[in-house]
């Protein structure tokens, strides 16, 4: 069984394959009210900036893990494998972290923070992702909606 921090990340994780799952690919272009990123670029940014994150960790990427270009449209697909390698790289990084003392270089203080950290940031974006879709017409199913807070079957 994986440390417990591990395995909060593991579910935080595997909420954006839940959500990506439910949504339909017209729905990877909606914008929120701000105009700001579409919704597959909001995905696009989350899985760069874990990939930004490792790097300064040092930590090596996984075989085929790379950035996605935010201005080229992207399958639900996609954005899944993008984001399950950065995922499981994060998740190794935070295991030889917890074996080394709990630091993460170039992130202070420590990996629990860092963890709390990246959770923070990337549930700030699916908030974005859930208000593009309703602001596209094409909002989250119910049942999706109070998915993504059922961490105890994700």
């Amino acid at each position: 069984m994986p440390d417990p921090l591990v395995e909060t990340w593991q579910i935080h994780d595997r909420i954006h394959a839940y959500l990506l799952d439910a949504i339909a690919a017209p729905g990877l272009a909606a914008v929120g009210p701000t105009k700001g990123r579409s919704v597959g670029q909001a995905f696009a940014h989350i899985h760069n900036v874990r990939l930004m994150w490792l790097q300064a960790a040092g930590a090596a990427l996984p075989a085929g893990v790379a950035k996605l270009d935010s201005d080229t449209p992207h399958s639900a697909a996609a954005l899944k494998q993008a984001l399950a390698g950065s995922g499981k790289a994060i998740a190794r990084l935070l295991e030889s972290s917890l074996a080394s003392g709990g630091r993460i270089k170039g992130f202070k203080p420590h990996v629990h923070a860092f963890v709390g950290y990246l959770i923070a940031h990337e549930s700030h974006h699916r908030g974005q992702v859930a208000i593009a879709l309703k602001a596209g017409g094409v909002p989250l199913d119910r049942k999706t909606a109070y998915g993504l807070w059922e961490w105890g079957v994700r």
